[in-house]
């Protein structure tokens, strides 16, 4: 799978340390938080279907998918079915410090037939770090009407930042409908996603130990 680069990329993540709730801290402000880059790659969000706005302190980032629809009915392939999107987002914190996953909202469009679900599903994990948490919307038909999918995460069930400068954060996002033999007409479609760094309302974070 090859990756399209919406901003520049640079740096390497650093190794993961061990951690104790002892840790946990108000961790640093939030303009000391900066997202230097993000690329992405899938069926979803082809090169050329993601527009992104950066915040101007750089710690908000809003992706907009043009291809990003999942589509049942007559005539349409089974790779229609599902669409998903891979996002590394790269980010640029103070030294002695890691953060946990913020928060993300994601917002699109659904219509469901009755009997047919469709499902919006996100896995975070950190470059380097097999740990990985996720979360599932289900919608069950009949359903017409747009969706607001938000994930957060307490700090007893997150994946933590490498300890370090720099971290590399991967998202994968999927939509899927279901059955993947129905004939009958459905549609779910991400529009939006709104990654949130700043550190006041939707960042974790703990000091490294040294």
């Amino acid at each position: 799978m090859q990756l399209t680069n919406l901003l520049f990329l640079a740096g390497v993540a650093s190794a993961l340390p061990q951690m104790t709730a002892d840790n946990l801290a108000a961790g640093p402000s939030g303009n000391e938080v900066q997202i230097t880059g993000i690329a992405f790659a899938g069926s979803g969000c082809p090169a050329g279907s993601v527009s992104g706005q950066l915040s101007s302190d750089l710690t908000a980032i809003t992706l907009l998918y043009a291809s990003f629809v999942a589509q049942a009915g007559k005539g349409l392939s089974a790779s229609e079915y599902r669409k998903n999107c891979q996002l590394n987002v790269k980010l640029k914190y103070p030294q002695g410090w890691q953060f946990s996953v913020f928060k993300a909202d994601y917002r699109g469009y659904a219509q469901i037939p009755k009997g047919d679900t469709g499902t919006c599903k996100a896995t975070y994990y950190f470059t380097g770090d097999s740990k990985q948490i996720s979360s599932t919307l289900v919608l069950k038909g009949p359903y017409d009407d747009n969706y607001l999918k938000t994930d957060q995460f307490g700090v007893e069930s997150t994946v933590w930042s490498p300890c370090g400068v720099e971290g590399l954060l991967n998202i994968n996002s999927e939509v899927r409908l279901s059955p993947a033999d129905s004939t009958r007409n459905a549609l779910l479609t991400v529009d939006s996603t709104d990654l949130k760094f700043t550190q006041v309302h939707y960042l974790q974070w703990q000091k490294c130990n040294k």
